[in-house]
C-alpha cells in the first residue's frame, strides 16, 4: 500500500468519526450564527487531528505535506457536507499570501495558526463594481497619508466579508500610470473604523457574498504586502492560488454517478433515459472531460511539490469543470420534468441539482469570470496573440469611463 493509500484510509476513517457531530444531516436547517460556531468547532477538530494546513509548514502550524495529501484530504471529506466552507477563502488564499509577502513573520505566523484554528475568518477584498473581472480596471483608492495610507473605495462579490476579522486588498496608488501598474496590495481589520460591509443574497437564496465601502480607513506601511505600486503582481500570485486551493472535476457540483442514477430512473419516450443514445452521449462526454481535469491537477500538484510555481492550467481546471458542472444540473433537472421545479433552500451543492443549477453562475464569476480566463488560456496556454486593448498603456485617469 502507498503512502497515499494508507493516509486516504485514515482520513477516510477520522471523518467518519466526525461524521455524527459535523456532517450533513448534523448541520442541515441550522441559522447561519449556529451553523458557522459549528464551522469553527470542525476547523478546531481539523486542527487538533492533523488535517488543517496539510502542506503549510510545521513552523506555522502545518503538517508539511505534499500538495497530493491535501488533495486527496479534500476528495475524502468533500462528500460529508462538513461546515468548511467559512474558511476556504482564509486557508486557500488570504493567509498563505499574508505568511508569504508580511515582513512581520510572528504576526503572520500567529495568524496562520489562528486561521487553522477556526478563531480567525479572511477575505479577499479584489472585484469591483465599475471594473468586474479586469482586476486592472479598479477604482478603490489608496493615498498617502502620513507614515500610512488612506482608503476609499469599494469592492463586491466578497465572500463571508459579515464574518471576516482581516482581508487582503488590492487598491490603487497612483492613477497618472498604465492600469495595471500603480496598484498596492494591503491587508486590513476588517473592524477598522470606515469598513462598511452589506451582505446580499444569491438567487441560490444564500448571501455569503458582499459589498464593502471603504471611508478614509486608515491603514499603516506595515500593512503594505507588496512593493509600491507593484500591487498587480502580488494580485496575480494570489488567483494562481485560488485556482488551485481546492479543485474538484465537478466543479463541486453532483458527481456523474448521480447523473447516471438519476438517467436510470426518469424515462424517456417509455424508456429509461440511460437508453439513449443522447443521454449516454452527454455522460461520455463528461466522463472524458473529469478524467481530463483530474490528470491536468494531479500533474499541478505534482509540480507544487517539486517546487514550482501554479501555472495557467488553473484557469482551464475552473472553466472547464464549473460550465459542464452548470450543464449537467440543467439536463438533470429538464430530465426530472415537473419535480426540477422543487427547491430546497437548505439544498447541497453535491446532491441536489438545482442548488447546483442555482449557485453555478456565482462560481463562473469567483476568482476570474469565463472571458478573463478564456484570454488567459488563449495567451497563456496557447500562445495566441493578445486581443486588441485600447486602454493598453494609456494613464489609468486618460482611460474614458
Amino acid at each position: 500500500m502507498s503512502d497515499l493509500d494508507a493516509y486516504r484510509l485514515k482520513a477516510r476513517a477520522w471523518l467518519e468519526s466526525m461524521k455524527p457531530t459535523f456532517g450533513k444531516h448534523a448541520c442541515h436547517g441550522l441559522p447561519e450564527d449556529e451553523h458557522l460556531a459549528m464551522g469553527r468547532r470542525y476547523q478546531s477538530a481539523k486542527f487538533d487531528a492533523g488535517y488543517a494546513g496539510i502542506t503549510w509548514d510545521p513552523a506555522v502550524g502545518g503538517q508539511g505535506l505534499s500538495p497530493l495529501h491535501k488533495m486527496v484530504f479534500e476528495e475524502e471529506e468533500m462528500p460529508f457536507a462538513m461546515p468548511s466552507g467559512y474558511f476556504g477563502v482564509s486557508l486557500g488564499i488570504s493567509v498563505p499570501v499574508v505568511m508569504r509577502f508580511a515582513e512581520d513573520r510572528t504576526w503572520a505566523r500567529e495568524r496562520g495558526i489562528a486561521a487553522l484554528r477556526g478563531e480567525e475568518i479572511w477575505c479577499q477584498l479584489f472585484s469591483e463594481p465599475s471594473g468586474g473581472s479586469d482586476l486592472a480596471g479598479l477604482r478603490t483608492k489608496a493615498e498617502p497619508d502620513g507614515n500610512g495610507w488612506k482608503l476609499n473605495g469599494q469592492k463586491l462579490w466578497t465572500t463571508y466579508a459579515q464574518h471576516s476579522d482581516y482581508g487582503v486588498i488590492i487598491a490603487r496608488n497612483d492613477p497618472t500610470v498604465a492600469k495595471h501598474k500603480g496598484l498596492t496590495f494591503f491587508w486590513l481589520d476588517m473592524k477598522s473604523p470606515g469598513v462598511t460591509v452589506r451582505p446580499f443574497r444569491l438567487a441560490a437564496g444564500d448571501a455569503h457574498v458582499n459589498e464593502v465601502f471603504f471611508d478614509d480607513v486608515k491603514l499603516t506601511d506595515g500593512q503594505r504586502l507588496s512593493p509600491v505600486g507593484g500591487g498587480f503582481g502580488t494580485a496575480i500570485a494570489t488567483l494562481a492560488i485560488e485556482r488551485y486551493s481546492a479543485s474538484d472535476p465537478a466543479g463541486f457540483g453532483p458527481p456523474l454517478d448521480l447523473f447516471i442514477a438519476l438517467a436510470k430512473d426518469c424515462m424517456i419516450g417509455g424508456r429509461p433515459a440511460i437508453e439513449d443514445g443522447r443521454i449516454r452521449s452527454v455522460i461520455a462526454r463528461i466522463h472524458s472531460l473529469r478524467a481530463g481535469l483530474e490528470s491536468i491537477n494531479t500533474r499541478a500538484m505534482l509540480a507544487m511539490a517539486a517546487g514550482m510555481e501554479p501555472g495557467p492550467e488553473g484557469a482551464l481546471n475552473k472553466l472547464v469543470s464549473v460550465r459542464s458542472r452548470q450543464k449537467l444540473s440543467e439536463l438533470a433537472i429538464d430530465l426530472m420534468a415537473n419535480l426540477g421545479l422543487g427547491w430546497d433552500r437548505d439544498g447541497w451543492l453535491k446532491d441536489d441539482w438545482v442548488a447546483s443549477w442555482l449557485s453555478a453562475p456565482t462560481m463562473r464569476i469567483a476568482g476570474g469570470a469565463d472571458e478573463m480566463l478564456l484570454n488567459t488560456i488563449a495567451e497563456r496556454i496557447l500562445g495566441l496573440p493578445q486581443d486588441h486593448r485600447p486602454d493598453k498603456g494609456v494613464p489609468f485617469n486618460e482611460i474614458p469611463v
